[in-house]
């Protein structure tokens, strides 16, 4: 006879164990048994590791849920880091800002998916709660013309959000699903930091254009930047690029350049990865005071430096977009 806690610890265990099995089929690069192993092992050795790459690659579609667009969507960008304080949530906002600026004719979205942390409520100047369309759809809040939406938009500021894991996914698959976007040429997603369930469920189940990874350039923030880089490359997402944030202080007494968290390690890292720099985005104390008052440099400041790096980024990215494309059409890999 087993105690109810007895009972309950087992079932557990096994909750865990179907887990990591689950985990280990479905993801790329997390295998229960890793390919080094499989590849040396003396039954394989003459199996083509091509071939067997692409068993694997069959196999571990099998547990993938089926992708599905995001109705009025037309393309998703998300805008990912491996840590958080590198700034990924201000570059988001005037990547969306960016791409407006540079093509008005183009209508841009906003998606703040960091559920434990929302932004985008502050830095877009928006607050209050979305009213429901007669689909019964959430209508998203918007300024600066761009819809927004965000969990920061159904809490109270302050409240804690003390969720567990089967929580925070209803709340993404509702951000997802149960909002009215209406004809937007790009949705820019921010990213919740580092490289847990919300990025796994949410690249699993909208078809993603491509990332933007954020980080300064300083080695420590390099690591996470790789490791998020990577989870995107392992569950075939393009990765778009990255951008040097932070990448120098500039004095606003004497102009004077100093580059505090070293210079070009985001630059170097995209070598390294092989992927594309988009750019370089200054310490500046702008951004932060137009961020802050939630007038975004790109629409409060539009002739400065600050918002024409965020242009040049966006610029970047709708280039990259295009070779994705023309690479995806060719059947060929974009850089």
């Amino acid at each position: 006879m087993y105690s109810g806690t007895g009972l309950k610890l087992n079932y557990l265990k096994l909750i865990v164990f179907s887990y990591s099995i689950f985990i280990g089929s479905v993801l790329p690069g997390v295998e229960t048994f890793p390919e080094s192993v499989l590849l040396s092992s003396p039954s394989v050795k003459s199996v083509d590791s091509k071939a067997l790459k692409e068993r694997q690659k069959q196999h571990m579609a099998r547990g993938l849920p089926k992708q599905k667009p995001i109705a009025g969507v037309k393309q998703v960008i998300v805008v990912a880091s491996g840590k958080g304080g590198v700034g990924k949530s201000t570059t988001a906002v005037n990547l969306a800002l960016g791409l407006m600026a540079n093509d008005p004719s183009k209508s841009v979205g906003l998606l703040d998916a960091d559920v434990f942390g929302p932004s985008i409520p502050k830095m877009m100047n928006l607050r209050g709660n979305p009213e429901l369309s007669h689909n019964n759809l959430m209508i998203p809040l918007m300024n600066y013309g761009v819809p927004c939406m965000s969990i920061g938009f159904l809490v109270e500021d302050v409240a804690p959000i003390v969720w567990r894991g089967l929580m925070v996914m209803s709340a993404i698959e509702k951000l997802l699903r149960q909002v009215e976007w209406r004809g937007l040429d790009y949705l820019v997603v921010d990213m919740p930091p580092g490289t847990g369930d919300v990025q796994l469920s949410i690249t699993q189940n909208i078809p993603i254009a491509g990332a933007v990874i954020v980080s300064t350039p300083q080695d420590i923030a390099l690591l996470d930047a790789r490791r998020g880089a990577e989870m995107f490359k392992k569950v075939n997402v393009p990765v778009l690029g990255l951008v040097q944030n932070m990448s120098v202080f500039h004095c606003p007494n004497c102009n004077h350049q100093t580059h505090i968290f070293g210079s070009d390690g985001a630059r170097q890292l995209a070598d390294t990865l092989g992927v594309s720099f988009l750019g370089d985005v200054p310490l500046h104390l702008n951004i932060r005071e137009t961020s802050d008052r939630g007038q975004p440099v790109v629409v409060s400041s539009p002739d400065s430096p600050e918002a024409a790096a965020y242009r040049r980024v966006a610029s970047a990215v709708v280039q990259r977009l295009q070779e994705v494309d023309s690479s995806q059409a060719d059947g060929t890999e974009s850089r």
